[in-house]
């Protein structure tokens, strides 16, 4: 029986198959780049607004003994 020697994921061999990952993990890269550009430009102009959690008492993990050590306001 002969044996199949023309096995391969994609079939691309050699310097082309190289060039083709190479140029899709610089895609890639470059995608993620950009989103992550686009995450810090939307955090600057939206910053995070912490008005839910001024009321101690919606925070779980903070009792109302260490409310003084937690979430101090700029009047302070």
């Amino acid at each position: 029986m002969a044996e199949n020697t023309k096995r391969s994921v994609f079939g691309f061999h050699g310097l082309f198959g190289f060039l083709i990952s190479v140029v899709g993990l610089l895609t890639i890269c470059v995608g993620l780049m950009l989103m992550v550009i686009a995450v810090q430009r939307n955090a600057q102009v939206r910053p995070y607004d912490p008005a839910p959690i001024r009321d101690v008492h919606n925070l779980k993990m903070i009792s109302v003994d260490n409310k003084n050590f937690a979430f101090q306001t700029k009047d302070k």
